[in-house]
């Protein structure tokens, strides 16, 4: 399903991870059981330098977050935004990933690929998300996969801990 352009630019605003490690450019579908984003790991990404030198390769944490990034983050804030707590969940809190289980890596992600991530709902419960989460390449080619949670938090508990 064709996402609604408007709604779709204000999710992705709304998105607090920034470059250099914001790994969703665009989200292609979304409504109240999925999104689907993608992602083009451009050949300079900090990551690389230091991944396997001579042979760089998207670090299998950098896809989970990526999956995070689209399933967990933009998803949970389409979701409280069409159920009228979007502001209220942004404003003084924090997305946080908190939980991946089940990961499974089929693939690699080298500099220059472009991925498609679709995030699935669990449930969708107060300020928590679960979601079936899938990295594919653009033909489909399974990548990874797992099963990710998050949540917001209070962004007064993070000043507490200064």
């Amino acid at each position: 399903m064709e996402a609604d352009r408007s709604m779709v630019e204000r999710i992705l605003a709304m998105v607090p991870q920034q470059p250099p490690f914001r790994f969703i450019e665009e989200i292609l579908e979304l409504d109240d059981r999925h999104c689907v984003g993608a992602y083009r790991f451009r050949m300079d990404e900090y990551f690389y330098q230091g991944h396997f030198p001579g042979l760089p390769i998207t670090p299998g944490v950098i896809l989970i977050e990526t999956m995070a990034q689209t399933g967990v983050v933009a998803f949970g804030l389409y979701l409280a935004e069409t159920a009228g707590k979007g502001k209220e969940l942004t404003e003084d809190n924090v997305t946080l990933f908190t939980l991946a289980e089940n990961v499974e890596f089929t693939g690699v992600v080298r500099p220059g690929e472009r991925v498609v991530v679709t995030g699935r709902k669990i449930y969708f419960r107060g300020n928590q998300i679960k979601v079936d989460a899938a990295m594919t390449r653009p033909d489909g080619e399974p990548v990874c996969s797992a099963i990710l949670s998050g949540k917001a938090v209070p962004r007064a508990a993070f000043e507490k801990q200064r």
